[in-house]
């Protein structure tokens, strides 16, 4: 069982639903039980399968949970991405929250090939 508080992925993880959140409190009302939902619950999906991996009992659980992790980091990016592409999302602020995540990707991958199996 890993402390999954002291996983910098987790960190970083926590920190990018945070900061979508932000990004989602200025999308048009509309949008409220469409994308912004969607964006929000595969943020929020990242550092909390993170830390259920953590606490499962073995090695080969954990990296499962990581494994969701990893995908609902790709729905995000798709997501990201579709919001860019119909304006609801200026490009400095899609770079910016793209870019942090591609570095969740890597450490969760890392993170991964670490986990003895």
């Amino acid at each position: 069982m890993h402390n999954f508080k002291q996983l910098k992925v987790w960190q970083k993880s926590v920190d990018l639903a945070v900061d979508t959140y932000l990004l989602t409190k200025n999308f048009p009302p509309e949008e409220k039980y469409s994308l912004t939902q969607q964006i929000n619950r595969s943020a929020v999906s990242i550092p909390s399968n993170i830390a259920g991996g953590a606490g499962r009992n073995n090695s080969k659980e954990f990296n499962n949970f990581l494994g969701i992790a990893a995908g609902s980091s790709c729905e995000l990016e798709t997501q990201l991405i579709i919001a860019h592409r119909i304006g609801m999302i200026n490009s400095n602020d899609s770079e910016s929250i793209i870019s942090q995540l591609s570095e969740i990707q890597k450490m969760i991958f890392k993170l991964q090939q670490s986990l003895p199996i």
